[in-house]
């Protein structure tokens, strides 16, 4: 399997967010300015991000 261009990898992030953003409860997922300061700039980074958001929101679905 070939490996991903960060570009392509930043832009399914991007994917991603928007549709945590959109379906999301607000508040789980930090800014993209805010994920830098948190968790770094690579790609990775903002995926763990987004992964700590998925994970918060099936969490508050589970309580109710």
């Amino acid at each position: 399997m070939a490996e991903m261009d960060v570009r392509d990898c930043r832009a399914a992030l991007r994917l991603v967010r928007m549709a945590i953003e959109q379906t999301c409860p607000a508040g789980v997922l930090p800014s993209e300015e805010a994920v830098l300061l948190l968790y770094g700039p690579a790609p990775i980074d903002e995926a763990e991000a987004l992964a700590k958001a998925i994970i918060a929101t099936v969490e508050r679905l589970s309580r109710t």
